[in-house]
């Protein structure tokens, strides 16, 4: 008995001392990993087949035996964190948790101390879903378009509310200071009718206007990418200028934008464990849009991996935005940069540069 309690106690010991090292690995890890989701890690609700492995890689199985620290950063949303971190988690076999996963409208959590006692008017995602994400970020008077439409159905006369809308109805919808497009909307004529009447208001300031994700298409698992919040942004703009021959004035968060990505760097250099002031890993960003994922991870300074597995088509043509490498999928990704990084004679790396320790404030959504 005393043997098996040693043996027992030797196990455990050794566990806890993995599991150390494996966290002193991953603060000390050269690199660190930014992986879109939609088109690199899944397609709709699948995993792409080397997706599971990839992710197995980075958490430790490698040559190495690093665990490399990493996080999701998508445009796509709908969830909240943790709903969203517990989907994958089951699909991708490795715990994902909220504190590793930028959605597109995770970086409103920042504007919520600031306007979380204006009344907001919250567009996209199904029936109410989105206004309670907004009310768990701390916007305490979340509005949706078929709030207004309940209180007047004269706005948008051709649409009927269903019933599972009504009962998701908050009365009383008050003119609103911000409008965030949380998500893909889903009944464009009456939020762009809705948006250019609250817009040109006669008695009203216009809203401060946010998009979250300026993708003009996704990969899903349809066969041919469908369209996304930037093919509404893109309706609404051009119906609002030709309404009033203005262009729309707006805020577009959301890859590629530097804001965006300034956000999740934070979040990277906490999940990696480094403080103000050392060194910051080298960030590989791995995607499959040149337009959203290259193109920022260039623009801000990370190396960018674009994978042939979502949105983009080789036989279109050479990408919009040139990565740093192209592969065929995430498995080859992250075998590339181990070895990239590890290579005794292996080409010129990226100079690290210092962490200045500043998180995203809300000043710096609206820049």
């Amino acid at each position: 008995m005393y043997l098996l309690r040693t043996r027992s106690a030797s196990i455990a010991h050794f566990a806890r001392f993995s599991r150390a090292l494996q966290t002193e690995a991953a603060a000390k890890s050269p690199f660190a990993f930014c992986f879109d989701i939609d088109g690199v890690l899944l397609h709709g609700h699948q995993a792409i087949p080397c997706a599971k492995k990839a992710l197995r890689m980075v958490e430790g199985e490698n040559s190495r035996g690093l665990k490399i620290p990493y996080i999701l950063l998508t445009n796509g949303g709908g969830k909240t964190e943790s709903e969203r971190a517990s989907e994958l988690t089951s699909v991708l076999g490795v715990e994902i948790t909220e504190h590793n996963l930028i959605q597109a409208h995770t970086i409103l959590k920042t504007a919520a101390p600031r306007y979380g006692d204006e009344p907001v008017l919250v567009l996209g995602g199904e029936v109410d879903k989105c206004r309670k994400i907004a009310e768990g970020y701390g916007y305490k008077h979340a509005y949706l378009p078929i709030d207004y439409l309940a209180a007047d159905p004269r706005i948008w006369p051709f649409y009927k509310l269903t019933e599972e809308e009504r009962a998701a109805v908050k009365p009383n919808p008050p003119h609103p200071k911000l409008v965030l497009v949380f998500h893909d909307p889903r009944n464009w004529a009456l939020e762009i009718q809705l948006l250019c009447d609250l817009l040109v208001h006669p008695n009203e300031p216009p809203p401060k206007l946010v998009f979250c994700n300026p993708d003009i298409l996704w990969r899903s698992d349809f066969p041919a990418p469908r369209f996304g919040q930037g093919a509404f942004k893109a309706a609404l703009s051009a119906v609002y200028h030709t309404r009033t021959s203005k262009s729309l004035d707006h805020v577009q968060l959301g890859k590629p934008t530097g804001t965006t990505y300034k956000f999740a760097e934070g979040l990277l250099m906490q999940r990696a464990g480094i403080q103000a002031g050392k060194e910051m890993p080298r960030v590989y960003m791995v995607g499959d849009n040149p337009e959203s994922d290259i193109a920022g991870a260039n623009a801000y300074g990370w190396d960018s991996i674009l994978v042939g597995t979502g949105v983009y088509d080789s036989n279109e043509g050479p990408p919009t935005y040139f990565p740093s490498r192209m592969l065929n999928n995430v498995e080859q990704a992250v075998e590339w940069v181990i070895d990239r990084e590890f290579a005794p004679l292996g080409e010129k790396l990226r100079a690290r540069k210092k962490w200045d320790g500043k998180l995203l404030k809300v000043d710096d959504l609206w820049q």
